[in-house]
């Protein structure tokens, strides 16, 4: 998690096309292995069960669902004095298009094994687009910004803040009708060190300039 705090950290003065082509496959994948996560039906993240919960009580589809709150989470960023970049505006539209295409495209399976197939592809694919996305240095998503942007003006742990803001997350989900499962554990369990794999290969670095 420190290596995303200082990515997020790092200003951005030119964005090439291949940083730009980076960071929308990497939403639009990130969308898509939320689909097959959601398809699973074997529980999802922290974030998907609230997002599932409130997309079951107000009738609105799921990437609508995202979308919202993820305006909704931006506007906590004011008081925080997060400056929005370009990944965070394109995160909120990007990935609620790719997430409801993939819901209509990939149906649900009723057997065990495709059910568990769908999970471990949604979470493996889930770090890769994190990884990609994060990796462009275009701006953090709405949530993760509203994470380390509360531990720039606090003080308070990264770990300490994001295992609060998840749980809290988790159980209004829950309230709400989310689907928990073990599909939630092992994403609880396997997603940073996951991320943390391919991180380091999609990382977006300044070229060295040369010596005057």
């Amino acid at each position: 998690m420190a290596t995303l705090t200082a990515l997020h950290q790092v200003p951005v003065r030119i964005a090439p096309i291949r940083r730009l082509s980076q960071l929308f496959a990497g939403l639009w994948l990130y969308g898509a292995s939320m689909g097959l996560h959601i398809r699973s039906t074997l529980g999802l993240d922290p974030w998907d069960v609230l997002h599932e919960g409130l997309a079951r009580r107000t009738g609105l589809s799921f990437g609508l669902i995202t979308a919202i709150t993820g305006v909704l989470v931006l506007l906590a960023w004011i008081p925080l004095k997060q400056k929005p970049g370009v990944g965070t505006v394109a995160n909120v539209v990007v990935i609620a298009i790719s997430v409801d295409v993939t819901l209509s495209l990939v149906p649900a399976p009723q057997e065990l094994l495709p059910r568990i197939v769908l999970l471990a592809l949604g979470i493996v694919l889930n770090a890769v687009a994190f990884a990609a996305y994060v990796g462009s240095r275009l701006g953090p998503g709405p949530r993760d910004g509203m994470v380390t942007g509360f531990c720039r003006r606090t003080g308070v742990s990264l770990r300490l803040t994001r295992t609060v803001v998840e749980l809290v997350v988790l159980g209004t989900g829950w309230l709400l009708g989310g689907t928990v499962g073990i599909g939630t554990i092992l994403y609880a369990v396997s997603i940073g060190p996951l991320s943390q794999l391919f991180l380091p290969g999609l990382t977006w670095r300044e070229r060295s300039q040369p010596a005057s």
